[in-house]
């Protein structure tokens, strides 16, 4: 009779199922002026199809403002390298639809997606800050993050 405790424990609730996924994946973390960036990547096997050279990726980033003013974020700067080296560089407003604002001591979380044609890769950018009371701008590193998947022949990045 096979031992019950070797086998995965799975979380009949979801949320408690995310929780587990969360505190279990990659974190990439980087300060920039008191603001902290936090990276989780999470490999998508059902959304990817290796064998149409598509892999997909989440990633679940928090912004920490440890900061004593409020600011808001007007954009963002990714640069996207694949596995061959390829770059793309994407640029727009805000996150997600939105160019949150950000009290101190708040934090702000949204996740979103990449898509590769190569079985790895990584990312890394900067957001575009505004203070809103004083007008000052100024940028935040997104720390450099890689995108592992079981497909890629190690782990390289």
């Amino acid at each position: 009779m096979p031992d019950k405790s070797s086998h995965p424990h799975l979380l009949a609730d979801p949320e408690a199922a995310l929780a587990e996924a969360m505190d279990n994946a990659p974190r990439f973390s980087q300060i920039t002026d008191d603001v902290t960036v936090t990276v989780r990547t999470f490999w998508l096997d059902d959304q990817s199809q290796p064998e149409d050279h598509r892999f997909a990726w989440a990633y679940h980033i928090s912004i920490e403002n440890g900061r004593k003013e409020t600011f808001q974020l007007i954009s963002r700067s990714w640069e996207i390298v694949d596995g061959l080296g390829r770059v793309e560089h994407v640029h727009g407003d805000g996150v997600v639809g939105e160019q949150p604002i950000i009290s101190p001591k708040d934090q702000y979380d949204y996740t979103s997606g990449a898509m590769l044609t190569t079985p790895g890769g990584f990312m890394r950018g900067t957001y575009h800050m505004l203070e809103p009371v004083s007008g000052q701008r100024f940028d935040v590193h997104i720390p450099t993050f890689s995108l592992d998947s079981p497909h890629d022949g190690g782990l390289l990045h």
